[in-house]
């Protein structure tokens, strides 16, 4: 694996049996994600986009194939030992938000750090927050539930969130899918600058044009497969 690649796919497959048929959701996935990159992974809906992002994430197990993350076998790892490296690596941006209705803002937000109870103090803890929740510009909001925000509002909420562990890799999966145009493009903003200030890299999977004309590097998959070649786009 080359030493500059977070992340390093081989042949990655995953079947599903449904009945008595095999589904190949991804059939020999070959990718490499260099730190600190901002990338795309484009392609129409049942392509295979969201089954990479999930076993990249280890949220799912390939059923073939080799992933390493930091130069450490991660695909072979039981849903345990998998989980652990979710929670201390990986952050989450869903298009759905999967925000915690009855929390209010800074609990949402400093959620995973409650559940991985590493020790850290409250006061420490919730300075993070706060910080984290001033740069996404939700500051004004901790106090406030779900239900009383935007769209787009929740959307920073769930970036927040998704950084409070101060992750290597965040991986998006069609974040600007239920936002309009105006706050899909600052959305994507927000993070290029996070990715910029934070040197956090980003993984996204999306078909929203709008996504793919502001990232650095776009890829393609189409029934599962990788396509060759990439856009460079150069985004500064």
């Amino acid at each position: 694996m080359s030493p500059r690649n977070l992340i390093e796919l081989k042949g990655i497959t995953k079947d599903y049996v449904l009945g008595k048929a095999k589904v190949s959701a991804l059939r020999g996935v070959d990718l490499g994600v260099s730190a600190g990159e901002f990338t795309v992974v484009t392609g129409p809906s049942g392509s295979g986009k969201t089954t990479l992002l999930n076993i990249i994430g280890c949220l799912d197990r390939a059923t073939s194939g080799s992933y390493q993350l930091e130069g450490e076998e991660v695909g072979d790892r039981d849903f345990d030992a998998l989980a652990e490296v979710r929670n201390r690596k990986i952050g989450f941006i869903f298009q759905s938000f999967n925000l915690i209705p009855v929390l209010d803002v800074a609990e949402n937000i400093e959620f995973p750090c409650v559940v991985r109870k590493d020790g850290e103090g409250r006061a420490a803890l919730r300075k993070r927050v706060e910080a984290l929740a001033d740069a996404v510009g939700l500051l004004p909001y901790l106090r406030h539930r779900p239900e009383e925000l935007s769209g787009g509002q929740r959307q920073r909420v769930a970036i927040a969130r998704a950084l409070i562990t101060q992750p290597r890799l965040v991986l998006a999966d069609e974040p600007t899918a239920n936002l309009d145009s105006a706050t899909s493009e600052q959305i994507i903003d927000l993070m290029l600058e996070l990715n910029r200030g934070k040197g956090v890299t980003f993984l996204f999977s999306t078909h929203d044009p709008r996504v793919v004309s502001h990232a650095r590097r776009a890829l393609h998959i189409q029934d599962g497969r990788m396509l060759p070649g990439e856009l460079q786009l150069g985004v500064s």
